[in-house]
Protein backbone atom coordinates (compact mmCIF):
# COMPACT_ATOMS: atom_id res chain seq x y z
CA UNK A 1 0.00 0.00 0.00
CA UNK A 2 1.28 3.52 -1.37
CA UNK A 3 1.82 5.60 1.79
CA UNK A 4 0.39 9.43 1.94
CA UNK A 5 1.83 12.37 0.63
CA UNK A 6 2.13 15.35 2.63
CA UNK A 7 2.38 18.44 0.49
CA UNK A 8 2.83 21.84 2.10
CA UNK A 9 1.59 25.22 -0.05
CA UNK A 10 3.19 28.48 1.66
CA UNK A 11 1.10 32.25 1.51
CA UNK A 12 -0.77 31.42 -2.16
CA UNK A 13 -3.65 32.59 -3.66
CA UNK A 14 -6.82 32.25 -2.18
CA UNK A 15 -7.88 30.34 -5.65
CA UNK A 16 -5.24 27.60 -4.70
CA UNK A 17 -8.54 25.67 -2.76
CA UNK A 18 -8.89 24.21 -6.34
CA UNK A 19 -5.50 23.22 -6.90
CA UNK A 20 -6.00 21.42 -3.11
CA UNK A 21 -9.02 19.47 -4.35
CA UNK A 22 -7.29 17.99 -7.02
CA UNK A 23 -4.43 16.80 -5.19
CA UNK A 24 -7.24 15.00 -2.95
CA UNK A 25 -8.85 13.33 -5.81
CA UNK A 26 -6.12 12.53 -7.87
CA UNK A 27 -6.48 9.82 -10.55
CA UNK A 28 -4.35 7.64 -8.24
CA UNK A 29 -6.74 7.56 -5.31
CA UNK A 30 -3.12 8.10 -3.22
CA UNK A 31 -4.04 9.81 -0.22
CA UNK A 32 -2.61 13.13 0.37
CA UNK A 33 -2.56 15.80 3.48
CA UNK A 34 -2.07 19.23 2.99
CA UNK A 35 -0.54 21.77 4.85
CA UNK A 36 -1.05 25.57 4.58
CA UNK A 37 0.46 28.35 6.27
CA UNK A 38 -0.51 31.86 5.59
CA UNK A 39 -0.75 35.57 6.94
CA UNK A 40 -4.04 36.49 6.53
CA UNK A 41 -5.78 34.38 9.19
CA UNK A 42 -9.00 34.47 6.91
CA UNK A 43 -7.36 32.99 4.02
CA UNK A 44 -9.91 29.94 2.58
CA UNK A 45 -6.79 27.95 2.02
CA UNK A 46 -6.02 27.55 5.57
CA UNK A 47 -9.41 26.42 5.95
CA UNK A 48 -9.30 23.89 3.31
CA UNK A 49 -6.34 22.13 4.77
CA UNK A 50 -6.25 19.47 6.59
CA UNK A 51 -3.20 21.26 9.39
CA UNK A 52 -2.75 24.72 9.11
CA UNK A 53 -0.14 27.38 10.43
CA UNK A 54 0.00 31.15 10.95
CA UNK A 55 3.22 32.20 9.39
CA UNK A 56 5.70 35.10 11.73
CA UNK A 57 5.76 38.39 10.05
CA UNK A 58 8.84 40.23 9.18
CA UNK A 59 11.42 37.53 8.66
CA UNK A 60 14.35 37.89 6.01
CA UNK A 61 14.45 35.77 3.31
CA UNK A 62 17.40 33.81 5.06
CA UNK A 63 14.88 33.51 7.60
CA UNK A 64 11.99 32.35 5.96
CA UNK A 65 14.45 29.70 5.18
CA UNK A 66 15.22 28.16 8.48
CA UNK A 67 10.98 28.60 9.40
CA UNK A 68 10.27 26.68 5.90
CA UNK A 69 13.01 23.80 6.74
CA UNK A 70 11.58 24.00 10.03
CA UNK A 71 7.98 23.42 9.12
CA UNK A 72 8.95 20.54 6.89
CA UNK A 73 10.65 18.54 9.52
CA UNK A 74 7.87 18.87 11.63
CA UNK A 75 5.14 18.17 9.79
CA UNK A 76 6.63 15.58 7.51
CA UNK A 77 6.22 17.39 4.33
CA UNK A 78 7.26 15.21 0.97
CA UNK A 79 6.40 18.19 -1.92
CA UNK A 80 6.74 21.61 -0.79
CA UNK A 81 5.15 23.99 -3.34
CA UNK A 82 6.68 27.91 -2.71
CA UNK A 83 5.56 31.10 -3.60
CA UNK A 84 6.25 33.47 -1.16
CA UNK A 85 10.13 33.36 -1.02
CA UNK A 86 10.52 31.49 -3.70
CA UNK A 87 13.85 32.63 -4.71
CA UNK A 88 15.42 32.12 -1.13
CA UNK A 89 14.06 28.45 -1.27
CA UNK A 90 15.52 27.20 -4.25
CA UNK A 91 18.60 28.09 -3.33
CA UNK A 92 18.59 25.72 -0.13
CA UNK A 93 17.00 23.05 -2.50
CA UNK A 94 19.78 20.58 -1.24
CA UNK A 95 18.86 21.20 2.68
CA UNK A 96 14.96 20.34 2.14
CA UNK A 97 16.37 17.34 0.45
CA UNK A 98 18.24 16.64 3.09
CA UNK A 99 15.12 16.92 5.07
CA UNK A 100 12.94 14.31 3.10
CA UNK A 101 11.38 17.43 1.00
CA UNK A 102 11.12 18.04 -2.45
CA UNK A 103 10.76 21.21 -4.23
CA UNK A 104 8.01 21.45 -6.53
CA UNK A 105 9.77 25.01 -7.98
CA UNK A 106 12.28 25.73 -10.86
CA UNK A 107 16.03 26.42 -10.40
CA UNK A 108 17.56 29.38 -8.72
CA UNK A 109 18.84 30.79 -12.42
CA UNK A 110 15.07 30.49 -13.71
CA UNK A 111 13.71 32.34 -10.39
CA UNK A 112 16.54 35.07 -11.26
CA UNK A 113 16.10 35.43 -14.88
CA UNK A 114 11.96 35.80 -14.82
CA UNK A 115 12.02 37.68 -11.08
CA UNK A 116 12.47 41.05 -13.26
CA UNK A 117 10.36 41.36 -16.20
CA UNK A 118 13.36 43.60 -18.66
CA UNK A 119 15.73 40.77 -17.73
CA UNK A 120 13.57 38.36 -18.50
CA UNK A 121 12.17 40.28 -21.79
CA UNK A 122 15.80 40.17 -23.01
CA UNK A 123 16.76 36.62 -22.18
CA UNK A 124 13.78 35.55 -24.02
CA UNK A 125 14.22 37.70 -27.23
CA UNK A 126 17.96 36.31 -27.11
CA UNK A 127 16.44 32.47 -27.99
CA UNK A 128 13.93 33.87 -30.65
CA UNK A 129 10.67 34.44 -28.54
CA UNK A 130 8.96 37.57 -30.23
CA UNK A 131 8.75 40.56 -26.76
CA UNK A 132 6.88 43.81 -27.35
CA UNK A 133 8.68 47.51 -26.91
CA UNK A 134 9.35 48.59 -23.66
CA UNK A 135 11.05 51.04 -21.89
CA UNK A 136 12.45 51.02 -18.01
CA UNK A 137 11.64 54.05 -16.46
CA UNK A 138 12.38 55.53 -12.99
CA UNK A 139 11.64 59.29 -13.21
CA UNK A 140 9.05 61.83 -14.80
CA UNK A 141 10.90 62.61 -17.45
CA UNK A 142 11.71 58.62 -18.68
CA UNK A 143 8.34 58.19 -18.10
CA UNK A 144 7.19 60.97 -20.29
CA UNK A 145 9.57 60.30 -23.21
CA UNK A 146 8.29 56.53 -23.32
CA UNK A 147 4.74 57.63 -23.93
CA UNK A 148 5.41 60.34 -26.10
CA UNK A 149 7.06 57.67 -28.44
CA UNK A 150 4.59 55.28 -28.00
CA UNK A 151 2.11 57.29 -28.63
CA UNK A 152 3.47 58.62 -32.11
CA UNK A 153 3.82 54.90 -33.45
CA UNK A 154 0.20 55.01 -32.69
CA UNK A 155 0.18 52.83 -29.58
CA UNK A 156 -1.67 53.67 -25.92
CA UNK A 157 1.04 53.22 -23.67
CA UNK A 158 0.76 51.50 -20.51
CA UNK A 159 3.07 50.51 -17.71
CA UNK A 160 3.58 48.11 -14.66
CA UNK A 161 6.15 47.51 -12.11
CA UNK A 162 9.56 45.78 -13.65
CA UNK A 163 8.83 43.24 -10.77
CA UNK A 164 5.75 41.83 -9.16
CA UNK A 165 2.85 39.19 -10.23
CA UNK A 166 -1.05 39.13 -10.64
CA UNK A 167 -1.67 42.28 -12.37
CA UNK A 168 -0.61 44.46 -9.42
CA UNK A 169 0.18 47.71 -10.32
CA UNK A 170 -1.15 47.85 -14.15
CA UNK A 171 -2.02 51.14 -15.44
CA UNK A 172 -3.46 52.76 -18.54
CA UNK A 173 -2.46 56.20 -19.50
CA UNK A 174 -4.20 58.10 -20.76
CA UNK A 175 -4.39 61.96 -21.70
CA UNK A 176 -8.00 62.52 -20.98
CA UNK A 177 -8.14 65.22 -18.10
CA UNK A 178 -9.50 63.85 -14.48
CA UNK A 179 -13.32 64.32 -14.33
CA UNK A 180 -16.54 62.84 -13.32
CA UNK A 181 -15.99 60.23 -15.85
CA UNK A 182 -13.33 58.60 -13.63
CA UNK A 183 -15.58 58.66 -10.74
CA UNK A 184 -18.40 57.00 -12.59
CA UNK A 185 -18.70 53.45 -12.47
CA UNK A 186 -16.30 50.63 -10.90
CA UNK A 187 -12.42 52.01 -10.79
CA UNK A 188 -10.88 51.39 -13.73
CA UNK A 189 -7.31 50.89 -14.86
CA UNK A 190 -7.02 54.05 -16.82
CA UNK A 191 -5.15 57.39 -15.20
CA UNK A 192 -4.29 60.36 -16.62
CA UNK A 193 -0.72 61.08 -17.26
CA UNK A 194 -0.83 64.22 -15.95
CA UNK A 195 -1.35 62.83 -12.18
CA UNK A 196 1.07 60.05 -12.84
CA UNK A 197 3.66 62.63 -13.53
CA UNK A 198 2.65 64.84 -11.01
CA UNK A 199 2.94 61.67 -8.33
CA UNK A 200 6.28 61.35 -9.60
CA UNK A 201 7.72 64.12 -9.43
CA UNK A 202 6.06 64.67 -6.30
CA UNK A 203 7.87 61.45 -5.09
CA UNK A 204 10.88 61.10 -2.38
CA UNK A 205 12.16 57.59 -3.86
CA UNK A 206 12.18 56.51 -7.69
CA UNK A 207 9.98 54.07 -8.93
CA UNK A 208 10.94 51.05 -11.47
CA UNK A 209 8.20 50.52 -13.70
CA UNK A 210 8.02 48.88 -16.87
CA UNK A 211 6.20 51.13 -20.20
CA UNK A 212 5.02 49.29 -23.24
CA UNK A 213 2.01 49.08 -25.76
CA UNK A 214 -1.06 47.85 -24.74
CA UNK A 215 -1.15 44.75 -25.89
CA UNK A 216 -4.33 42.80 -27.80
CA UNK A 217 -6.44 39.62 -26.84
CA UNK A 218 -6.52 37.40 -26.83
CA UNK A 219 -4.34 36.92 -24.08
CA UNK A 220 -3.25 33.07 -23.74
CA UNK A 221 -1.77 31.68 -20.47
CA UNK A 222 0.00 28.52 -21.31
CA UNK A 223 0.57 26.22 -18.28
CA UNK A 224 3.59 23.70 -18.60
CA UNK A 225 4.72 21.11 -16.72
CA UNK A 226 8.85 20.62 -17.21
CA UNK A 227 11.11 17.95 -15.59
CA UNK A 228 14.21 18.47 -14.20
CA UNK A 229 15.58 16.59 -17.75
CA UNK A 230 14.05 20.00 -19.15
CA UNK A 231 11.44 18.05 -21.48
CA UNK A 232 8.16 19.55 -21.20
CA UNK A 233 5.50 16.78 -19.87
CA UNK A 234 2.47 18.94 -20.49
CA UNK A 235 1.27 22.37 -22.49
CA UNK A 236 -1.86 23.42 -22.67
CA UNK A 237 -2.87 27.32 -23.50
CA UNK A 238 -5.89 29.04 -21.72
CA UNK A 239 -7.25 31.48 -24.10
CA UNK A 240 -8.74 34.90 -22.51
CA UNK A 241 -11.24 37.02 -24.33
CA UNK A 242 -13.31 39.20 -22.17
CA UNK A 243 -15.28 36.82 -20.03
CA UNK A 244 -15.38 34.04 -22.50
CA UNK A 245 -12.24 31.40 -21.87
CA UNK A 246 -11.31 28.66 -23.62
CA UNK A 247 -8.29 26.18 -24.43
CA UNK A 248 -6.04 26.30 -27.74
CA UNK A 249 -3.50 23.69 -28.85
CA UNK A 250 -2.15 25.94 -30.97
CA UNK A 251 1.65 25.62 -31.58
CA UNK A 252 1.82 29.07 -32.02
CA UNK A 253 1.19 29.93 -28.66
CA UNK A 254 2.78 26.13 -27.19
CA UNK A 255 6.15 26.19 -29.15
CA UNK A 256 7.45 30.06 -27.73
CA UNK A 257 6.11 28.34 -24.48
CA UNK A 258 8.03 25.43 -24.61
CA UNK A 259 11.06 26.75 -25.58
CA UNK A 260 11.15 29.11 -22.66
CA UNK A 261 10.66 26.58 -20.26
CA UNK A 262 12.94 23.80 -21.48
CA UNK A 263 15.54 26.81 -22.63
CA UNK A 264 15.76 28.34 -19.44
CA UNK A 265 14.97 25.65 -16.31
CA UNK A 266 11.35 26.41 -15.24
CA UNK A 267 10.83 22.81 -13.79
CA UNK A 268 7.67 21.68 -12.62
CA UNK A 269 4.96 23.91 -13.28
CA UNK A 270 4.99 27.47 -14.61
CA UNK A 271 2.51 29.24 -16.65
CA UNK A 272 4.20 31.76 -19.64
CA UNK A 273 1.74 34.40 -20.73
CA UNK A 274 1.15 35.74 -24.50
CA UNK A 275 -0.87 38.64 -26.06
CA UNK A 276 -1.03 40.03 -29.19
CA UNK A 277 0.70 42.92 -30.83
CA UNK A 278 -0.23 43.95 -34.00
CA UNK A 279 -1.16 40.69 -35.96
CA UNK A 280 1.53 38.35 -33.95
CA UNK A 281 1.71 37.15 -30.22
CA UNK A 282 4.21 38.32 -28.11
CA UNK A 283 5.52 37.41 -24.92
CA UNK A 284 3.77 39.33 -21.88
CA UNK A 285 4.90 37.40 -18.54
CA UNK A 286 6.63 34.44 -16.68
CA UNK A 287 5.63 32.92 -13.74
CA UNK A 288 7.80 30.52 -12.47
CA UNK A 289 4.80 29.00 -10.53
CA UNK A 290 1.49 27.50 -10.78
CA UNK A 291 -1.09 30.12 -12.08
CA UNK A 292 -4.05 30.43 -9.67
CA UNK A 293 -6.29 29.47 -12.61
CA UNK A 294 -4.48 25.82 -13.20
CA UNK A 295 -7.29 23.81 -12.11
CA UNK A 296 -9.38 25.09 -14.90
CA UNK A 297 -7.04 22.43 -17.42
CA UNK A 298 -9.50 20.10 -15.26
CA UNK A 299 -12.07 21.03 -18.03
CA UNK A 300 -9.63 19.26 -20.47
CA UNK A 301 -9.78 16.43 -18.54
CA UNK A 302 -5.78 16.99 -16.73
CA UNK A 303 -5.44 17.10 -13.39
CA UNK A 304 -1.99 19.41 -13.29
CA UNK A 305 -1.57 19.48 -9.88
CA UNK A 306 -1.12 15.98 -9.26
CA UNK A 307 1.04 15.24 -12.64
CA UNK A 308 3.46 17.92 -10.90
CA UNK A 309 3.49 16.06 -7.40
CA UNK A 310 3.91 12.72 -9.29
CA UNK A 311 7.59 14.12 -11.01
CA UNK A 312 8.46 15.88 -7.96
CA UNK A 313 8.52 12.43 -5.86
CA UNK A 314 10.43 10.92 -8.72
CA UNK A 315 7.58 8.97 -10.37
CA UNK A 316 7.47 10.16 -13.73
CA UNK A 317 4.27 10.67 -15.55
CA UNK A 318 5.48 11.13 -18.68
CA UNK A 319 3.76 12.73 -21.37
CA UNK A 320 0.24 14.25 -20.47
CA UNK A 321 -2.00 14.77 -23.47
CA UNK A 322 -5.85 16.18 -22.72
CA UNK A 323 -7.92 13.89 -23.52
CA UNK A 324 -10.11 16.93 -24.88
CA UNK A 325 -10.72 20.43 -24.93
CA UNK A 326 -13.16 21.50 -22.46
CA UNK A 327 -15.96 23.89 -24.00
CA UNK A 328 -15.65 27.85 -23.71
CA UNK A 329 -16.19 29.15 -20.01
CA UNK A 330 -16.13 31.89 -17.76
CA UNK A 331 -15.58 32.16 -14.28
CA UNK A 332 -17.62 33.45 -10.60
CA UNK A 333 -17.27 33.70 -7.85
CA UNK A 334 -18.75 30.97 -5.09
CA UNK A 335 -18.40 30.84 -1.47
CA UNK A 336 -15.89 28.59 0.39
CA UNK A 337 -16.51 27.72 4.69
CA UNK A 338 -13.95 30.07 7.04
CA UNK A 339 -13.02 29.01 10.47
CA UNK A 340 -14.36 31.92 13.27
CA UNK A 341 -10.87 31.27 15.08
CA UNK A 342 -7.59 32.48 13.88
CA UNK A 343 -6.78 28.71 12.19
CA UNK A 344 -8.76 25.57 11.14
CA UNK A 345 -8.76 22.84 13.36
CA UNK A 346 -5.86 20.09 13.51
CA UNK A 347 -5.57 16.57 12.62
CA UNK A 348 -5.42 14.55 15.40
CA UNK A 349 -1.65 13.64 15.59
CA UNK A 350 -0.26 17.14 15.32
CA UNK A 351 -1.32 16.73 19.00
CA UNK A 352 -4.62 18.97 18.62
CA UNK A 353 -7.84 17.21 19.13
CA UNK A 354 -10.68 17.62 16.74
CA UNK A 355 -13.68 19.46 18.35
CA UNK A 356 -16.83 17.16 18.97
CA UNK A 357 -19.14 19.43 17.00
CA UNK A 358 -17.29 21.51 13.89
CA UNK A 359 -17.20 25.13 14.30
CA UNK A 360 -19.77 27.31 12.18
CA UNK A 361 -18.43 28.35 9.19
CA UNK A 362 -17.97 31.90 7.59
CA UNK A 363 -18.37 32.10 3.62
CA UNK A 364 -14.94 33.44 1.46
CA UNK A 365 -15.51 34.25 -1.87
CA UNK A 366 -13.26 31.49 -4.17
CA UNK A 367 -13.23 31.76 -8.56
CA UNK A 368 -14.79 28.37 -9.98
CA UNK A 369 -15.44 27.97 -13.83
CA UNK A 370 -18.91 27.53 -15.46
CA UNK A 371 -19.75 26.66 -18.91
CA UNK A 372 -20.56 29.26 -21.97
Amino acid sequence: MLSRVRVWLNRTYAENVFFMDQLRRNPSDRAVEIHATHGDPDSPVLAAADTADLEPEGLSPAGYVEYALDQCARRGIDVFVPRLHQAAIVAHRAEFAAAGTALLAPTPQAVAVFEDKVTAYEAVRSVGVPVPPWWRVRTADELLAAVEELEAAGHTACFKPASGAGGVGFRVITRAPFSLTHLGGFPGPHVPLDLVVGALRAAEEPVDWLVMPRLGQPEVSVDCLTGTDNRVRLAVGRTKNGRRRGFTLHEQWLAPARLIAEGFGLHYLSNVQFRMFGDRPVLMDVNTRPAGGLHQLSLCGVNAPWAAVQLALGEDPGPVEPPFLGQDYTVVAGPRPLRPVSLPHQRRETGVLLPAVPAPVEPAETAGALPL
